[in-house]
Formats: C-alpha cells, structure tokens, sequence
C-alpha cells in the first residue's frame, strides 16, 4: 500500500529523516520506532502525503488517512464524538447514517473530554469511514496503560484483519514489523 525509496526531508536545521526504505503491504503492521526528534512523526505524515520530503520517492496505492496525530490531527474540543462522525460523513459526500459506526465511546462526549485511546479509538474511527488502504497513527505507547494499549492494539488488529495496512509510530516496538530510525541532525 506504500513504498518509500531514498525518503528524506531536509530543513535549513538539517536531515528531518533520511535514506528511508520500506514496503508496507495490504493487511500489514509496521511501527516506526526511535528516540525523541527522530523523525516519526513526520516520516508518518509524508508517508500520507502531508509532509514535504526533500528527497527520495514514495508511492500510495489508495488513500492513506490520519489516524490520531497528536499536536497535528485531533478531536476538535467543542465537537462530540457523534459530531465529529457526522462533520466526517458529510466531508466524504455520504448520506445521514443514523447511528455512530462500531464505535465504543459515548456518542455524546466531547473532542476536549476524551481520553488518550478514545482519541485514538475516535481517529481509527474518523479515518476508516475514508475507506483507506493504509492508516498512520502516532504515539501508540504515550500516555496508555497496558489495558488501554491492549485496547487500541485490538483496534490496529482489526484494521489489519480488513486488509488495512497501519502504519504507527511509537517509542518502542510492538506487534508487527518495526522500522527503527535514527536521529540525523
């Protein structure tokens, strides 16, 4: 669903990333990994079209949406949950649905009063309605306890399971492949 050859992004601090390889496959997990500053972010919003890259080439087959990106796609405060579903409905052209889609979360919560996985749970749910080949989604191990990551790895697994390739990235490894950068300033 993605292929990156030679990726980089090159600002006037310096290599943003660099010399990205990887292949992602319909169905597939990969979690990119690496210390704080490395890049993950940004290689996650590239690989999805919303980053420029300096060097390199990478190919989507499909869309490839936003799944929870903290400080760059998130809940807005004074929606709730079923607002949000419907403002996404209505961006992608589809008639009034009558209830939220498989979601667990309180339909009337607000963006603001959301946890860590349910803003996650909320942006897997905001991006599948796009029909996606690929998700990306960032910080899959920050600020969740072993039963809210079992939680949102269960989420991931059934993207997977619907042949949608995921793309997350995280402090450490988890299930799937890993691609591990490195800092390049």
């Amino acid at each position: 669903m993605v292929t990156a050859r030679g990726l980089g992004a090159r600002t006037r601090r310096g290599w943003v990333f660099r010399d990205v390889d990887l292949d992602v496959a319909p169905g597939e997990r990969l979690t990119v990994t690496g210390p704080a500053g490395s890049g993950r972010t940004s290689l996650l919003l590239a690989l999805a079209g919303c980053f420029s890259t300096s060097a390199g080439t990478v190919q989507r087959r499909g869309v490839v949406a936003l799944g929870h990106v903290p400080g760059v796609h998130e809940p807005e405060p004074a929606l709730t949950v079923a607002e949000h579903v419907e403002e996404r409905r209505i961006l992608l052209g589809r008639r009034r649905r009558r209830a939220v889609p498989d979601l667990p979360l309180d339909p009337g919560l607000l963006g603001r009063d959301l946890d860590a996985l349910g803003r996650h749970l909320l942006g897997l749910t905001l991006a599948g309605m796009a029909g996606p080949a690929a998700v990306v989604v960032d910080d899959v191990d920050t600020g969740l306890s072993a039963r809210e990551r079992a939680a949102l790895d269960e989420a991931l697994e059934a993207l997977n399971a619907d042949g949608i390739a995921v793309i997350a990235a995280a402090r450490d490894s988890g299930p799937g492949r890993t691609y591990a950068l490195e800092g390049h300033r």
